[in-house]
């Protein structure tokens, strides 16, 4: 069983609403804590009405006193309180193989909280250090390091400029860092894994030519979460995350839906067989 703690998207692309449809996907039972209610379609976010913080805190305490939750991830928090109050619990050891995805800007390019640099701080000083991953995009990766990913990607050092971003996280005290690569440009979508001990590794992949991309950080990090609940390492599970949103990204290519960027095909892995919830 996997708890995710983020917004909620109404078109239904991206936010809890993608997350829980990824935890179906790997026929894993999936709670939820909404930090956010957006009004929000494949063209941009039109309205964000952000949740108190004590009742996000709420949500997620009921869901741990009841439910056996093996594996947790964060989406959109929102706002600094929001991001304090989830690093409490997972200070205190309540959210187990936690995966930070620091959302701070939607696929339309919207922004996502209330005040960047305060959010940005707040990551950094009360829950990248309780992460057992954290998933950030390039832009996400060079606010919360500084490095500056795109500058470097311009003159072809995209990588190792994303290396230098994840090693700067794990002093940070994430465990894992993978800075993933969908936004570098370029024919390849590289994603870096950094490690304790200065483990490093590329997750190279083939970039899919589509419009329908809205979500796929969500999913990512969702599927990434499964993993760890299966017992995979984090590269493991970050390599089966990632085969599982090309998949979805492919299997979406030819839709037609809305204006905008489209959703991803969560379905694309969806097992048939029942299977006992984790």
């Amino acid at each position: 069983m996997v708890l995710t703690i983020a917004g909620s998207d109404s078109g239904g692309g991206a936010g809890v609403q993608a997350d829980l449809a990824t935890f179906a996907a790997f026929g894993v039972l999936g709670t939820s804590a909404i930090t956010a209610l957006t009004a929000q379609d494949t063209v941009a976010v039109r309205g964000i009405t952000l949740v108190d913080p004590a009742v996000v805190a709420s949500q997620i305490d009921v869901v741990l006193d009841d439910l056996p939750v093996t594996a947790s991830k964060t989406g959109m928090l929102g706002q600094p309180g929001t991001v304090a109050r989830v690093g409490e619990r997972a200070a205190g050891g309540r959210l187990v193989n936690l995966v930070v995805d620091p959302v701070l800007v939607s696929t339309s390019g919207d922004q996502l909280c209330s005040d960047q640099a305060a959010m940005v701080d707040a990551y950094r000083r009360h829950l990248l250090p309780h992460a057992a991953v954290v998933t950030p995009n390039v832009a996400e990766a060079s606010a919360l390091t500084g490095v500056a990913i795109g500058a470097a990607a311009r003159q072809g050092g995209a990588v190792d400029a994303m290396v230098d971003a994840g090693r700067a996280l794990v002093a940070l005290g994430t465990t894992v860092a993978m800075v993933t690569g969908g936004h570098v440009g370029g024919t390849r979508a590289p994603d870096v894994v950094v490690g304790p001990g200065d483990v490093v590794m590329v997750i190279d992949g083939e970039r899919v030519a589509t419009q329908n991309d809205h979500g796929t950080g969500c999913t990512f990090s969702a599927a990434l979460a499964v993993g760890l609940a299966q017992g995979l390492s984090a590269l493991g599970s970050a390599r089966q995350a990632k085969a599982y949103v090309c998949d979805a990204l492919r299997a979406a290519a030819s839709w037609h839906l809305g204006h905008g960027r489209g959703p991803v095909d969560h379905r694309v892995w969806v097992h048939d067989a029942p299977r006992s919830p984790i």
